[in-house]
């Protein structure tokens, strides 16, 4: 993968913080349909798994039941078209689909996260979807769409895909599933696969997911951990559990990098930051902590130089969305910039609980060269609504984010399908990614709490402009003939 082709669309949110959304109801939906098309659009093909050129949706229902299994989990797969996301053309995916290893199991919650990225070399993108501690799955595209599906044992949170070794192909970040708890997280499995990896789940190589010459453990550098013996972990293995993480090329390398949201024990959580290299992975400075799960953090070039920046949400740091700019040294604590509600131009008001960045995402939507800031906002209050939730889009510029041009969105919108009602939390996930083809990026944003916890995902069109509602959609887990009944429908999105 070279660098002209590195992943900047990214969005991470906050899927342990969604089981607690409050409920809230739906109305109409504007639903797209059709077969997916003639390779005649533009989207990028990471997001394109049938290689008709339209970036194809995958959706998270990670609560929903399976063969009787409660919270067993499955994601949806929408395939993108010259109209959109097709509801007629989507693919359902759980541990009792044909040809997915495994079995649905109670709590499982398969599909909580993933990762899209063209594994074997083919030109079809391939999904690997997290299954807990029953391991990952990967799915792989062809001119049909994904088929199959090959067994990641042991390996069950949060797969990455990227360069990130610099040598032009697809390589797989695995990390081993734990539980969120306690005051020391331990360190657990994780490895690097080194791409392209086969159908039978066989890498080029196994790397050690840390450069040898540096073990990472609690902020402390310890050699004698760099043969992965004589200490508790090693370069095979991370510290604290890995909720999501998002890729990039914060120093220009052309080696692909991944900032993590991860526990970091004490009932605190954090960025993490690993740096791409030939040798494994060596660690970064990256902002944000904070002693609750409602934030959110993206990768993307705000002012084009060439470097990607790392964008963290309202967090402990006084609740405000930070930049941290990329550039050859990587991340700097002196090159940064915050904001919030109250920067000029930027509908709306600043207020406690707003959760301001719950999920970010970061990407060129209008074509200008610099990447926008889609700001999920799913505490937002307006029309004596509570935690009726947003959307916003902050364009970026030479000099970061100015305000000038933010647009935002609910369900009140004009032309946005839905009535707004307290708690529905609408923006709690999000994802940039070209569904229709048309060389600009729509905006996917999601609501758990929508329908009495079933959730929805709403799709509003990129232009040059920045975003529109018109010809926007909507669609829930029953349009797709999924399971249903507090599912949480769209807790993750890419």
């Amino acid at each position: 993968m070279s660098r002209a082709h590195r992943r900047t669309r990214t969005a991470l949110t906050a899927p342990l913080a969604a089981a607690v959304l409050l409920a809230g109801g739906f109305g109409a939906m504007a639903l797209t349909a059709g077969a997916a098309q003639a390779a005649t659009g533009s989207a990028a093909a990471q997001d394109d798994f049938n290689g008709d050129g339209y970036a194809d949706l995958v959706v998270a229902a990670p609560d929903a039941t399976i063969s009787s299994k409660a919270k067993a989990g499955y994601v949806a797969v929408t395939y993108g078209s010259a109209s959109g996301v097709s509801v007629s053309n989507k693919k359902l995916i759980s541990r009792s689909t044909s040809g997915v290893p495994g079995s649905a199991t109670a709590s499982q919650r398969f599909g909580s996260t993933f990762a899209k990225g063209d594994l074997d070399g083919d030109g079809f993108s391939d999904l690997v979807i997290a299954g807990g501690k029953a391991g990952s799955v990967i799915l792989w595209g062809s001119t049909s769409g994904l088929t199959g599906g090959t067994a990641l044992a042991g390996y069950g949170a949060s797969p990455q895909t990227g360069d990130f070794d610099g040598d032009g192909t697809t390589d797989l970040a695995l990390f081993s599933a734990q539980s969120v708890n306690g005051d020391d997280p331990s360190g657990a499995p994780a490895a690097l696969w080194k791409g392209p990896i086969t159908r039978a789940g066989t890498p080029t190589a196994v790397l050690n997911l840390l450069d040898k010459s540096l073990w990472w453990g609690y902020g402390e550098d310890d050699e004698s951990c760099a043969t992965g013996s004589g200490c508790e972990n090693g370069p095979s293995s991370i510290t604290g559990p890995v909720v999501t993480g998002r890729v990039g090329d914060v120093n220009g390398d052309g080696r692909d990098d991944i900032v993590q949201w991860v526990y970091t024990g004490d009932g605190t959580w954090g960025n993490r930051l690993l740096l791409g290299g030939s040798a494994g992975f060596t660690r970064g400075w990256v902002p944000g902590q904070s002693t609750d799960t409602g934030t959110g953090t993206g990768i993307g070039d705000v002012n084009n130089d060439g470097f990607d920046d790392v964008v963290t949400g309202g967090d402990g740091w006084n609740s405000k969305v930070r930049i941290a700019f990329g550039s050859a040294s990587g991340l700097s604590e002196s090159n940064t910039q915050s904001f919030n509600q109250d920067l000029p131009g930027f509908p709306g008001v600043e207020e406690e609980g707003d959760g301001l960045g719950t999920t970010v995402s970061v990407a060129d939507v209008t074509g200008d060269g610099y990447a926008d800031i889609a700001l999920g906002i799913p505490g937002e209050d307006f029309s004596d609504l509570t935690d009726a939730g947003s959307v916003a889009l902050v364009p970026g510029s030479a000099s970061g984010v100015t305000g000038a041009g933010t647009q935002t969105f609910h369900q009140n919108t004009a032309s946005v399908p839905g009535v707004a009602e307290s708690g529905d939390a609408f923006g709690v996930s999000s994802a940039l990614l070209d569904v229709d083809g048309d060389g600009h990026l729509d905006l996917a944003a999601g609501s758990t709490a929508e329908n009495s916890e079933n959730g929805a995902v709403w799709v509003l069109k990129g232009t040059a402009s920045g975003l529109t509602a018109t010809s926007s959609s909507a669609f829930g887990a029953g349009d797709l003939g999924g399971p249903a009944t507090d599912a949480h429908f769209g807790a993750y999105l890419r």
